[in-house]
């Protein structure tokens, strides 16, 4: 696991939106068999389940994540997280030891499976405060999901190094560019 791998379920989430690289236009989900390959890594059975479907679901997700580095995130993205989370199957299931579980309602298939396992994460996320820490990188040209781990929770890049010091180098030029004209 890296530095910016999300804890727990929220790594499903994570994974889910990263099927997108923003920078090269690679779309796994797109791919032939892309859907197959992630519901197989992730305990999943997608068969059936139209590709728009899950780019919806991972769209909605990008957009909340970007709310969550501070950038602003697109309302319609949210809007349909919100409803797409609300029809979400889950029940509260007791653990041997008593413990609740937020889980996806037996007998759930399908993008109703996927959107319950990413309603659970994000709630149980929630109340952990680990939810606001899973980010997308506020580069317009990258978006890529990482989790913040840094002690005041603040990074807006996925990488200081790369997105945050072009960044940097942007306003810097822009700052130079308005002095000088």
């Amino acid at each position: 696991m890296s530095e910016s791998d999300a804890p727990g379920e929220l790594g499903l989430v994570q994974r889910l939106v990263n099927t997108l690289d923003v920078e090269t236009g690679r779309d796994e989900l797109a791919a032939t068999g892309g859907p197959a390959a992630f519901a197989a890594t992730h305990g999943l059975d997608l068969s059936g389940v139209a590709t728009a479907e899950l780019v919806e679901l991972r769209e909605g997700l990008r957009a909340a994540l970007l709310g969550h580095a501070g950038a602003e995130a697109p309302t319609g993205g949210l809007a349909t997280l919100g409803t797409l989370l609300g029809r979400a199957p889950l029940v509260v299931r007791l653990e041997p030891g008593g413990q609740a579980v937020l889980a996806a309602a037996p007998g759930a298939r399908g993008i109703a499976a996927l959107t319950a396992r990413v309603a659970a994460a994000v709630a149980v996320g929630e109340v952990s405060g680990e939810w606001r820490r899973l980010k997308a990188c506020h580069a317009a040209d990258c978006a890529w999901a990482y989790y913040d781990r840094s002690p005041a929770g603040r990074r807006r890049w996925c990488s200081m190094s790369v997105c945050g010091s072009r960044a940097k180098m942007r306003s810097y030029r822009d700052r130079r560019r308005s002095a000088a004209g």
